[in-house]
């Protein structure tokens, strides 16, 4: 079975969008089938022949001036006899003759004018056709072109659709955080009733719920919009986070720090694991409580701190650690050690800062990112906080097509004498160096630190 999700139905927009295209391109083929092309164009006819026509011209009579001479001997008689019976023939097709030169000669001269117009109308045909021929190629070329120019301005007016979606859904959570903070701020009133609700189930921890309007809310509703933006979809999400399910099989009372929108919180409670969700980002968790799931707000170490120890069976970070201060950071470790239970699994993923494109494209986005960290830095500060087993898992490899290519060697190394070929040691240079580049620069985009209590 193919992992790929299914693909959703198309929208009659889509559907009335492809038929659209369809019909574009069967209509295209049969301009591009009708094209004419130039044909092989005859010589012009030629010109008369004067020679021919002289030749025509004087030996179309037949008969000599008068009666021919009588000749003498024996020949004589059969001359009296066959010449009264010859000369009427010959004379009527003497007058034929001359009847068909004068014919002949009357239309010498609308022939050659005839001539003359076809050799001057065949080379002008030649070029009009041709130009005929040139002007439909440009015009399938023109058609062609539409397509591209179509599917840029298409692809325009779509960027900029997303770009007011994107404006439309942070004004939409602006709007949701200034009513929710409305109904907070009128419930804490005086005289006004206290807010309901129980205490969320599962793990217990202080959360701390700051008092009036916070610069800090309202801005809370705009990473939101960045997350659902940068970091991909739910779904993309999902597929990424659910290769760290396995790692609390079996566990309870789990913390997700940071879990942002829940895709692992629901996986875990997909999986039958009890977990808890913890944000600095209110809106992160209305977003997770909206979906069903349990989140607070709150710090990370604040709560930690509050919990007792050898009370988490698991704790995931993802995405959490770039974002804290050394000093905070190494606290956050330390107390996180000794609130797991023995044997309990700790999990944080962040960006890989040795991986160039990882840092340039993804690390410097965020603006709430505060400082990298080594995946050798991090397995350090685990080990200096107890954890006593510490794997570095690396995700995210960039796809081999986007890496540097290598050159193709096609020399010897050796040449025929047996020195070495420069050719083959420059190319050879190039590689490594080609490896030792996609060794920084396009490796693994994340990595995750596995740590465990012993």
């Amino acid at each position: 079975m193919s992992d790929e999700p299914a693909r959703p139905p198309k929208t009659p927009t889509e559907t009335a969008r492809d038929e659209a295209h369809r019909q574009y391109n069967e209509a295209f083929d049969l301009v591009d089938r009708a094209r004419q092309k130039s044909p092989e164009w005859p010589d012009p006819p030629p010109r008369y022949d004067e020679e021919k026509l002289h030749i025509v011209n004087t030996e179309w009579d037949i008969l000599p001036d008068g009666a021919p001479k009588r000749p003498e001997g024996l020949k004589g008689p059969v001359f009296d006899a066959i010449w009264p019976v010859l000369e009427p023939i010959l004379r009527q097709q003497r007058e034929f003759n001359g009847n068909i030169v004068n014919h002949l000669n009357r239309n010498i001269e609308p022939h050659r004018q005839v001539n003359d117009a076809v050799a001057q109308i065949v080379p002008g045909l030649r070029e009009g056709f041709n130009g005929l021929c040139l002007f439909e190629h440009l015009t399938v070329h023109l058609v062609q072109a539409i397509t591209p120019l179509v599917d840029t301005r298409e692809r325009a007016v779509r960027e900029a659709l997303d770009e007011l979606r994107h404006v439309a859904e942070v004004a939409q959570r602006a709007a949701v955080m200034a009513r929710r903070e409305i109904e907070r701020l009128g419930a804490g009133a005086p005289g006004a009733p206290p807010a309901g609700g129980d205490k969320p189930s599962g793990l217990a921890g202080p959360i701390d719920k700051p008092e009036g309007l916070s610069p800090q809310a309202t801005e809370a509703f705009k990473y939101v919009g960045f997350e659902d933006r940068f970091r991909g979809s739910e779904d993309e999400i999902r597929r990424r986070l659910a290769e760290y399910v396995p790692y609390f099989a079996g566990a309870s009372d789990v913390l997700d720090v940071g879990c942002g929108r829940g895709e692992f919180l629901d996986l875990l409670k997909q999986a039958g694991v009890p977990a808890r969700g913890l944000d600095l980002n209110p809106e992160m968790v209305e977003v997770c409580r909206a979906r069903g799931l349990d989140a607070v707000a709150g710090d990370a170490l604040g709560y930690l701190t509050g919990l007792p120890d050898e009370s988490l069976g698991g704790l995931l970070a993802i995405q959490v650690v770039e974002h804290l201060e050394p000093a905070y950071l190494q606290r956050f470790l330390q107390t996180a050690f000794y609130k797991l239970r023995p044997g309990a699994t700790m999990v944080l993923e962040t960006i890989n800062p040795a991986c160039w494109v990882a840092f340039f494209e993804s690390y410097i986005r965020d603006l709430t990112h505060v400082r990298p960290i080594h995946p050798e830095t991090l397995q350090y500060l685990l080990h200096a906080g107890g954890f006593s087993s510490v794997n570095v898992v690396y995700r995210a490899p960039i796809a081999e097509e986007a890496r540097l290519q290598k050159v193709t060697p096609s020399v010897q190394r050796f040449g025929e004498s047996g020195a070495v070929d420069p050719m083959a040691e420059l190319v050879t240079a190039f590689n490594r160096n080609m490896d030792r580049l996609n060794s920084h620069m396009f490796t693994f985009q994340d990595y995750a630190a596995v740590a465990k209590r012993s």
